[in-house]
């Protein structure tokens, strides 16, 4: 009994041990290949294959919603996690961090940026502008647009900046401050 049941355990030891299971052919992305009569071993995308999300990204992109008092909340709620701790609560680039000696962004009060369209704040956000890096992977699309109705409720609410006015509470860079 004994001697047929390690006669049982050898064969099916052995039947498992295939060197093709240990060594599959494969190919790795750009790696040559006489498989098709281009040469490549990466197929090309069938037309029309977008990115996952992307349609809808894109159509989130396309335009501004309706302003609403729930935007504005939403943007308010979304400006003051994502923008404040650089561009202050009140838009005139004196948030925490620049408080702590990182380069001031513009205030949004000057003459430029209130007569810059909205989809130019959501092409900042989108793709950076300057020191800012782009918070396209951390601010959903319509919360973009969110933002940038809420920065346009604060350029109303508060009085135009000269363009060559510093940032209130700004500190050079280098500079001390221990608010």
């Amino acid at each position: 009994m004994i001697r047929r049941a390690a006669i049982l355990l050898a064969l099916a030891a052995l039947a498992a041990c295939r060197e093709d299971m240990v060594e599959q052919p494969k190919f790795t992305y750009l790696d040559p290949s006489e498989i098709w009569a281009d040469g490549a071993s990466a197929r090309p995308l069938v037309a029309g294959t977008v990115a996952r999300g992307a349609v809808a990204a894109q159509d989130a992109l396309s335009g501004p919603p309706a302003i609403t008092a729930d935007l504005l909340t939403r943007g308010r709620e979304r400006y003051d996690i994502f923008c404040a701790p650089c561009h202050g609560l009140t838009g005139a680039g004196d948030g925490r961090v620049v408080r702590r000696g990182f380069p001031a962004p513009p205030s949004y009060m000057t003459a430029r940026l209130r007569a810059a369209p909205a989809r130019h704040f959501v092409q900042v956000m989108t793709h950076g502008y300057g020191v800012m890096y782009p918070y396209a992977d951390r601010v959903p699309p319509p919360d973009r647009w969110a933002i940038a109705a809420y920065i346009r409720a604060l350029q109303h609410a508060a009085p135009e900046v000269p363009p060559e006015a510093p940032a209130r509470g700004a500190v050079p860079i280098g500079g001390q401050d221990d608010r």
